[in-house]
C-alpha cells in the first residue's frame, strides 16, 4: 500500500492485525499516499472477522513516526487546494483509528513526532520502549495548531501534558510521557518485545463483543454530550448478554480454564 519506498505493512495472524509504517529512510514518516493508505489498512483489519486486536507501529528500531514527509510539501502540500486535500487525508486516517470497532494499540520505540503522536493518540493505548521520544515542533516551524485537533488531545491526555506539548515544543522523553499519562506502559528495550506481545496476545483472546460494546462506549465519550448515542452502547451491551461467547465465558470460569471467544 502507498508508494515506493513508503508504504503501509499489513500483516494478520493470530487475531492482531500489524500494521507498519513502513518508510524507513525518512524515520516512518508519513507520505500522501501512506496517509491515504491506512484507513484502507483499518478497514481490512475491521472486516476481518478472525482480527481482534490493530496494532500500529513503525518500521526499524529508530522510529514510530517522525510526522508528516516534509520533503513532499512543496509537490504535495503547496496551493490551498492542496492543502485541502492533504489535510483532508491526515483526518481521515485519524479518523480511521480513532473510530475502528476493534482495540487500536501503537507500540513505540524510537521518535513519536508530529503527526506520528497525533496516530498514537488516536489509538486506544499506547505502549513504548523506554527510548521513546514524543514531540509537537509546531511552534518551532510556525505551524498552528487547529482548534479540533487539541481538543481531541486535551480530551485525551488533559491540559496540562497539551500545554506541555504545543507551547515548549520539546522533546518528552518515555518518564515524562508516562507521568503525563501520554502511554499506558513503558517498558525497559530488553524487555518490551516480549511484554507487548504478551500484552496483544492477551487482549486477542478477550471476548470480540465486550470489546466492542466497550470501544463504542469509549467513542461515544468523545463526543459532545448532545451528541452521544448510549441506545447505540446498550444494545451491543445487550448483545453480549444474549451471546454464545457470555456462556462460554461462565462455563470456562466454573471450568477453571481460559475461555475460547468466537465473536458470537
Amino acid at each position: 500500500m502507498a508508494g515506493s519506498g513508503a508504504t503501509i505493512r499489513y500483516e494478520g495472524e493470530a487475531g492482531i492485525a500489524r500494521l507498519t509504517l513502513a518508510h524507513g529512510a525518512r524515520f516512518n514518516a508519513m507520505t500522501l499516499g501512506m496517509w491515504r493508505a491506512l484507513p484502507e489498512a483499518i478497514a481490512r483489519a475491521e472486516a476481518d472477522p478472525d482480527i481482534r486486536v490493530i496494532a500500529l507501529t513503525g518500521e526499524g528500531e529508530k522510529a514510530f513516526c517522525a510526522g508528516a514527509d516534509i520533503s513532499e510539501f512543496g509537490e504535495q502540500r503547496s496551493s490551498t487546494e492542496q492543502i485541502e486535500r492533504y489535510n483532508s487525508a491526515v483526518a481521515a486516517a485519524n479518523a480511521a483509528l480513532a473510530a475502528a470497532t476493534k482495540p487500536t494499540i501503537a507500540l513505540i520505540r524510537g521518535i513519536c513526532f508530529g503527526g506520528g503522536f497525533g496516530l498514537a493518540m488516536a489509538c486506544d493505548l499506547r505502549l513504548a520502549r523506554a527510548d521513546a521520544r514524543f514531540r509537537i515542533p509546531a511552534a518551532r516551524v510556525g505551524l498552528g495548531y487547529g482548534h479540533a485537533g487539541v481538543e481531541t488531545m486535551v480530551r485525551r491526555i488533559g491540559m496540562p501534558a497539551v500545554a506541555e506539548l504545543l507551547l515548549s515544543a520539546r522533546i518528552l522523553n518515555g518518564d515524562e510521557a508516562y507521568h503525563y499519562q501520554i502511554i499506558h506502559r513503558l517498558w525497559s528495550g530488553e524487555d518490551f518485545p516480549a511484554l507487548s506481545e504478551a500484552y496483544l496476545t492477551d487482549m486477542a483472546g478477550n471476548a470480540p463483543l465486550s470489546m466492542q460494546a466497550a470501544k463504542r462506549s469509549l467513542i461515544e465519550l468523545t463526543k459532545h454530550e448532545a451528541e452521544r448515542s448510549p441506545e447505540a452502547v446498550d444494545a451491543l451491551v445487550a448483545a453480549c448478554f444474549a451471546s454464545e461467547d457470555y456462556r462460554e465465558g461462565q462455563q470456562a470460569f466454573l471450568e477453571k480454564r481460559r475461555p475460547e471467544f468466537r465473536g458470537r
